[in-house]
């Protein structure tokens, strides 16, 4: 009877860590190249060791009654490297946005510094570039290709790379060069006014005058290259809570069509994600020097 037991003990060990992984999985990172070029790269590590998605391998994790879902953070708030999850990149890693080369900087836009939210996405969600948008109120309007955006206002500086349960809030829906751009407000579940919002009406209450502020940001921060305002739909009006999780639940069914249809369009985010055992290992290299114009405020007259 006692060697039989034991002969469970291993295989009972074996299963309660893998419990413990799907409660609260803890994830890595793997490394490779310099930061602020365009050959860095951060890639999920999963538990298990292997590399996985950032787009694809973390769960939504929808909890309608709750209101929450998982969060990857690209940038942390106050920072200017304008870092996202890659689509052209297998598994999907996060990169530093870059034009003909050249990695990209969001300018200060006074009196903001950089990012004025922990700036991230939503992970297994896609707003579809290939279909006009089934949400009442923005139904001729294609989605940008991307994983829904999320803001996060809690009062801690988060980290690029961090997988955080966040509390859904509202929404602002962007029009960012004829696309659809949802951006999604949220607030860290383990922030300490997290219990006290429930909605946009409660951050005006707890946050004033940050709504306007983000509306004002969205609207801006392109300019200083040159490029016009930002354009809203609603008239800028946020949307509430219900709306919101109806855009998220749209954009889930939507990245399941992607990985369902597979479809080989090099416009189309890649699809490779974990389960074939693959490894890699971190080549991480010193920082490069920002640039010093990163520094610079610009003053936009409204």
């Amino acid at each position: 009877m006692m060697r039989r037991f034991n002969s469970l003990r291993e295989p009972l060990r074996r299963l309660l860590m893998t419990n413990s992984h799907l409660e609260a999985p803890f994830y890595g990172k793997i490394v490779r190249g310099s930061k602020f070029t365009p050959e860095f790269a951060q890639y999920l590590k999963l538990p298990n060791g292997e590399v996985g998605s950032y787009f694809h391998d973390i769960s939504l994790d929808l909890d309608k009654q709750r209101r929450t879902v998982n969060m990857v953070v690209e940038v942390p708030r106050w920072s200017n490297a304008k870092f996202e999850i890659s689509k052209e990149l297998s598994f999907n890693p996060i990169v530093q946005d870059n034009k003909s080369g050249k990695v990209r900087f969001v300018d200060n836009v006074f009196p903001a510094h950089g990012f004025i939210h922990n700036y991230g996405a939503i992970p297994q969600t896609w707003e579809d570039p290939t279909a006009v948008s089934s949400h009442e109120g923005v139904t001729e309007i294609k989605g940008d290709n991307d994983p829904l955006d999320c803001c996060e206002i809690g009062s801690a500086v988060l980290s690029m790379g961090d997988i955080k349960k966040v509390k859904i809030l509202g929404s602002l829906a962007l029009i960012d060069q004829g696309e659809l751009d949802w951006k999604i407000l949220v607030i860290n579940v383990e922030d300490p006014l997290a219990h006290k919002i429930e909605n946009i009406e409660d951050v005006e209450t707890h946050f004033p005058q940050l709504l306007e502020a983000t509306r004002n940001w969205f609207r801006n921060y392109k300019i200083p290259t040159g490029k016009p305002a930002n354009e809203f739909a609603f008239d800028g009006r946020y949307r509430g809570v219900e709306e919101t999780l109806a855009v998220i639940e749209e954009c889930h069914d939507s990245w399941g069509k992607l990985l369902r249809e597979s479809v080989t369009d090099e416009k189309l985010p890649q699809i490779k994600r974990a389960g074939s055992g693959v490894v890699y290992e971190s080549n991480e290299l010193p920082d490069a020097p920002v640039p010093p114009e990163v520094g610079k405020w610009h003053y936009i007259n409204n």
